[in-house]
């Protein structure tokens, strides 16, 4: 069993940290932790993540009875909920907005890509949840389906969710996500994204069985989608000079000017 000031006031700094690193705005998202077996610590309703107390936190058996507590618990609370009872290796669910993971939820592209090592130890691939109307089983229930091979989610037009063994575990992912998209985004500005080939994934894959990971790896790796495998060579600069001429160019005309003023 765990303490339940202590699950309280985690709750509060991880809603402090949420709303600080803009992953919410105004009263948007909601977290929890399992106090134990029947009962589940969660965010209320109608307040920031960024500004809430100890106090504020509500108290729910699994079926959302509030049992403590004066305010109402999130209006997404039977999505944790289901969460618990069908991971009981889980503790802590995390859903919030992020914009660069929300982004690419709403451009409905999944982060599915071995790209990155630490992503791929840490989280796997994160997958493109349907679409439901928050606050109904509608919402909750596509991530059922995928609930057993997954830690982090994209929730088309809506977040993410992450959810991990306790609430600093499931939080950490979320800033994992978030970074991954952010850089995801980058590397397609610039035009490529280079995917680790599949010996270089089963490598990552044995890490994980021994830091006891056991959810599925679920990104591609390059030779599941060839396209990814090679980089392109970059295009060369207008008017057919290749770079290093252009750069010599710039480089005597800013010197013939600076010799100019002298």
């Amino acid at each position: 069993m765990n303490n339940l000031l202590t699950l309280k006031r985690d709750l509060v700094e991880v809603g402090r940290r949420v709303y600080a690193r803009g992953y919410v705005a105004s009263n948007d998202g909601n977290i929890s932790a399992r106090l134990d077996e029947k009962r589940v610590v969660i965010t209320p309703t109608g307040i920031s993540k960024g500004f809430m107390t100890p106090e504020d936190m509500v108290v729910v058996d699994l079926e959302g009875k509030v049992l403590s507590g004066t305010r109402k618990p999130s209006s997404e609370v039977y999505m944790h909920l289901a969460v618990y009872k069908n991971r009981p290796d889980i503790n802590s669910v995390c859903h919030a907005h992020p914009p660069y993971a929300t982004g690419f939820a709403v451009a409905g592209i999944p982060l599915d890509k071995c790209i990155l090592p630490e992503v791929v130890i840490v989280l796997g691939g994160i997958p493109l949840v349907e679409y439901g109307t928050p606050g109904t089983e509608d919402f909750f229930r596509p991530v059922l389906k995928i609930l057993d091979k997954y830690d982090a989610f994209l929730l088309a037009n809506h977040g993410a969710l992450t959810i991990g063994k306790e609430i600093y575990n499931a939080y950490y992912k979320m800033e994992t996500l978030e970074h991954f998209a952010h850089i995801a985004f980058v590397a397609e500005q610039l035009g490529h994204m280079t995917v680790l080939n599949k010996d270089q994934v089963a490598k990552l894959t044995d890490l994980r069985q021994k830091f006891g990971i056991r959810t599925s790896v679920g990104c591609v790796s390059c030779e599941e989608d060839p396209t990814t495998c090679s980089v392109p060579a970059p295009e060369p600069p207008a008017g057919g000079q290749d770079t290093e001429a252009l750069v010599r160019s710039i480089t005597d005309a800013v010197m013939k000017k600076l010799q100019q003023g002298s």
